[in-house]
């Protein structure tokens, strides 16, 4: 397994500019069609101000100075002017909307490119991975800093429409006169320069700002999906004053990145006024020694003018270059993870056949040096149903986990049917395994979308499925029956509805393995028990794996696997387990101590506090004070 590290840091503006050069190379290339449009709109819209440059001076020359210096007639010179004027203006017209259209399409498209690139990765990758990236900041990563890296796109044709312009008013001031072209390149040089020095400042601090809004992201998707709890322990302040915390760290953040950019900003769009101020003065004495015209000056200073926008934009490309490349850092951080989820080439068993499972020395745990399951070997017959049972940490929940593929194991191996699970191609195992949590989740759709998950299911096999997982009833009487709208995580159902749909969306796709992890806790233990005789009567072609914490949902399994310290201590019938395994024996009357509790607590109103974990350890008092 290998993930991706922090990229290295940029030390110099140079590094930054070469980046952020190729994070424009990268994204021009996937558009090349949208980047050419725009930058021929922005060439024909600087051309346009060059040409508007020349009329204002032909006008100067040919139509001002004559007809109020020296009083000659108007004649015809006034109508081609208005025309001169009006043609420069469509002219622009056309380019900019060429220009911006099509630069739309070039930010927007990469835009959308790159979060579906990004998305798509991350759901190849591995839960391992995930475990160590909170989801807020994943989110932030997926949405602002997509934008972000892509933001110097929407300047990027008009700055290369820019570079013409310089160019061409940079030949247009020369062949006016030298000596202003001279003071227009030396300030040209001046600005950008100031521009490299302020994009290289800003983008450590921006760098910085997008690591602290992804933790303010984090910290609004913690409280908010945490709001129940949060509620019940009554720790609003507590957590308002952690959001404040975060958000208050990202405002000091941003006010120091615009601290550098409001400083650097007034000196290069003062620059041009400053820079015009000398080119008059120095014009105005050219003029009384006879070497240029008021014609040719006026020229001059209008470029100078035109070219203030420009100069500035220079400045924008180079601050959105920072900030873009800022952006895609994070973005290619997650981008270079290469901790996917491996496949092989096995093809999917269409003899619907239950499924078989042998798991040989399997060790797993969630992080190094820290093993939950160790060594284990585990034989499970097809067709039947097992009920995984044991305390508290010794490994139930891992072994569903690694059945179901969602991890994989750190040594061994688990077949299905002879099939080593890796070895399996894409999309074999979510059809021939179906997994089922304790922690439902449902989509924010209707029962029909969340059973059927919006593949072709006749309404006859959702039913179906429903009435499997006792859920038919409820669905009924539900107003729109199966297009009753469930709300965000299920909301408008119970707990234990919500797993009874969860439980139909698993067998609606009628798996050959169905991994229950506690899947029927919030549901009564008679509706538990229906529930997994319904599953024993009906002829699915399944094997049932079920992790059970109550008497009445084991003793149905046709066996019991008893785990304990991450191992398989004891395999076989319940009366077996219950007669030779003496913490096999001592975790039942915990639990039927535990359930005795419930039902005393439940006629009394009172409240009894329960250890009963302490209980499955071998104590078989399962409530503190016991005497």
């Amino acid at each position: 397994m290998s993930v991706s590290s922090a990229p290295p840091p940029l030390t110099s503006a140079l590094a930054v500019v070469r980046a952020g050069l190729g994070l424009v190379v990268r994204f021009v290339r996937e558009a090349p069609l949208a980047y050419g449009v725009a930058t021929v709109g922005s060439v024909a819209f600087t051309a346009a101000i060059v040409a508007s440059a020349v009329v204002v001076g032909w006008i100067t020359d040919e139509v001002v100075v004559p007809v109020l210096a020296e009083g000659q007639p108007v004649d015809d010179r006034l109508r081609t002017a208005v025309l001169l004027v009006l043609g420069v203006a469509v002219w622009k017209a056309v380019g900019i909307t060429i220009r911006r259209t099509a630069a739309g399409w070039l930010q927007f498209g990469a835009q959308t490119r790159l979060r579906k690139r990004l998305i798509a990765h991350q759901l190849g990758l591995s839960l391992r991975w995930y475990g160590r990236r909170g989801v807020g900041d994943l989110l932030s990563v997926s949405d602002v800093d997509t934008r972000q890296a892509t933001f110097v796109l929407a300047p990027l044709p008009f700055a290369t429409g820019v570079l013409a312009l310089l160019v061409g008013a940079s030949i247009v001031i020369a062949v006016t006169d030298p000596w202003l072209g001279l003071l227009a390149v030396l300030l040209l040089v001046v600005v950008v320069g100031i521009d490299v020095r302020g994009s290289w400042l800003t983008f450590g601090a921006m760098e910085e700002a997008q690591r602290r809004r992804g933790r303010v992201a984090e910290v609004a998707h913690e409280s908010f999906d945490g709001a129940l709890t949060v509620k019940a322990l009554g720790r609003e302040a507590m957590e308002t004053r952690r959001f404040a915390a975060a958000a208050l760290h990202l405002r000091d953040q941003l006010v120091a990145v615009g601290r550098v950019w409001t400083g650097y900003s007034a000196l290069t769009e003062g620059l041009p006024a400053i820079g015009t101020v000398v080119v008059l003065v120095v014009g105005t004495a050219r003029i009384a020694a006879g070497e240029l015209t008021p014609g040719e000056l006026v020229r001059v200073a209008y470029l100078l003018s035109l070219l203030a926008v420009p100069i500035r934009l220079v400045g924008y490309l180079m601050w959105d270059l920072a900030n873009s490349t800022a952006g895609w850092r994070r973005v290619e951080q997650v981008l270079e993870v290469t901790d996917h989820v491996r496949h092989g080439e096995l093809a999917q068993v269409d003899d619907g056949s239950a499924a078989a499972l042998d798991l040989a020395r399997v060790g797993f745990g969630y992080e190094p040096d820290a093993p939950v399951l160790r060594d284990l070997d585990l034989a499970l017959p097809p067709g039947r149903t097992i009920a995984v049972v044991g305390p508290t940490g010794s490994g139930k929940s891992s072994l569903a986990l690694l059945l179901a593929r969602l991890w994989d194991p750190d040594t061994g191996t688990i077949h299905l049917d002879g099939r080593d699970l890796r070895e399996l191609s894409p999309g074999v195992l979510a059809s021939e395994v179906a997994y089922v949590a304790q922690d439902t989740f449902l989509f924010d759709d209707t029962v029909r979308g969340n059973v059927a998950l919006h593949l072709d299911v006749p309404d006859a096999d959702v039913w179906a499925a429903l009435r499997l997982a006792d859920a038919d009833a409820f669905v009924a009487a539900l107003p729109g029956g199966l297009d009753t709208p469930l709300g965000e995580r299920g909301a408008t159902l119970s707990g234990g509805q919500q797993q009874r749909i969860a439980l139909a969306r698993a067998l609606v796709r009628r798996p050959r393995l169905l991994v229950l992890d506690d899947a029927t806790s919030a549901v009564d233990p008679s509706v538990e028990a229906t529930i997994l005789r319904g599953l024993q009567a009906v002829a699915l072609p399944s094997t049932v794996v079920v992790v059970a914490y109550r008497r009445a949902s084991i003793v149905l399994a046709d066996e019991v696997v008893y785990v304990d310290d991450g191992r398989v201590i004891a395999q076989g019938t319940h009366e077996r387990l219950l007669a030779e395994v003496l913490g096999y024996a001592r975790l039942l009357q915990a639990y039927d101590l535990d359930a005795a509790a419930r039902a005393e607590e439940a006629a009394a109103g009172g409240h009894v506090r329960r250890i009963g974990d302490r209980a499955g350890r071998g104590h078989p008092d399962g409530w503190e004070g016991a005497p």
